[in-house]
């Protein structure tokens, strides 16, 4: 007889919801411990790079009637900035910080 080739991982029961003729399966996994800063970061940065790869062909989008995607990229950078300082103030007042007794 085979020995269980994992045996420090607890056996866990799986749980199965039936919806009509299907049956899914639900995995147990702890949630992501996210707090959006770093996701709003790269996004306000991209939106950066949108308009800075945009403003050389300014004329043109000008011409064409698209001189509003370069606006609307400035606008997502500006908003992404506002967002991003608010994902770390939150971030700042979630993360907890030592009291008075803890320090030496």
């Amino acid at each position: 007889m085979a020995e269980d080739p994992y045996p420090e991982q607890p056996v866990q029961q799986v749980h199965t919801h039936e919806i009509g003729n299907r049956v899914y399966v639900v995995a147990d996994v702890d949630p992501l411990d996210v707090d959006g800063t770093r996701t709003v970061a790269v996004g306000t940065a991209l939106f950066l790079v949108g308009f800075l790869a945009l403003l050389p062909f300014y004329g043109r989008l000008e011409a064409a009637g698209r001189a509003w995607w370069v606006w609307s990229c400035l606008a997502g950078f500006g908003l992404g900035v506002v967002g991003w300082g608010y994902c770390r103030h939150r971030r700042s007042r979630r993360t907890p910080r030592p009291s008075a007794q803890d320090l030496p």
